[in-house]
């Protein structure tokens, strides 16, 4: 669904009154007649702002930015499927590893199995990094962001979020970053250097600027509510990751004893 013709009611502000303007001009006598109306009838020049309904704002932005976008189309469907997939399946299959070991006994080796499922979760990330962009590409644009600047911020966020995400990659290595701890595979100690050192998950974050990232390199309106959903996917995924991941280094100690 591409921009709706002429302007709707969200996209255009009621014309409000600039302050300066509305108490100008007023002679002692009507300043106090003006204040009684003013209350009377809504925001007065000094204490308006208290009375924005901020809900109907967020809800005029939303419909605004789904004028551009139809939730309905194949592709924005096999984005946000992807988006939502993603976690679900490495949470899920990583669980049922701690659980069972399946898959180290399938491979004789946690180090060869942690590499299996690290190889099938970045084509995982592949496919979804292609559905985003097709699905961006698949509905217009938005001319306001069509620009040099927007550009240029995208591809700053672009950069960013990719130090993040090798960084953390670099730091963690490739065990660390794909779910090693549930195989069994733990590290000594916490990873506190960068990016570690600045942000609590870099690498989702990181993620999550680069999708931000490429939609405003694209003026892409489809691609900020797609960047939205990312954000949303991974803040239940920290959610639902830490507090069991937390669990497993708690036994870490008892482990280690009862070996010896």
């Amino acid at each position: 669904m591409g921009p709706t013709p002429g302007v709707s009611d969200c996209a255009r502000p009621p014309r409000v009154v600039p302050p300066v303007a509305a108490c100008r001009g007023k002679g002692a006598a009507g300043q106090g007649a003006e204040a009684m109306s003013s209350t009377a009838s809504g925001p007065d020049c000094c204490g308006g702002l208290g009375n924005i309904n901020y809900r109907k704002a967020d809800l005029c932005i939303m419909t605004w930015l789904l004028q551009y976008t139809n939730p309905l189309d194949p592709s924005v469907v096999a984005a946000v499927l992807t988006i939502a997939f993603n976690p679900f399946f490495w949470n899920v299959v990583a669980r049922w590893e701690h659980r069972t070991r399946k898959l180290s006994s399938a491979f004789r080796s946690p180090h060869l199995a942690c590499y299996s499922l690290g190889g099938v979760i970045l084509l995982l990330n592949g496919l979804r990094s292609h559905c985003f962009t097709q699905a961006m590409l698949s509905q217009p644009k938005m001319e306001g962001l069509d620009n040099p600047t927007t550009y240029c911020l995208g591809l700053a966020l672009l950069s960013v979020g990719s130090v993040f995400v090798l960084s953390s990659f670099f730091a963690l290595g490739f065990t660390g970053t794909f779910l090693g701890d549930y195989f069994g595979i733990l590290k000594e100690a916490r990873v506190t250097t960068f990016p570690f050192s600045i942000v609590d998950n870099p690498m989702y974050w990181g993620s999550t600027a680069n999708y931000l990232g490429w939609a405003l390199m694209h003026a892409s309106p489809t691609g900020l509510l797609l960047t939205a959903v990312v954000a949303l996917v991974y803040v239940v995924a920290i959610l639902y990751e830490e507090p069991f991941t937390a669990e497993i280094y708690r036994q870490k100690p008892a482990r280690s004893h009862r070996r010896r």
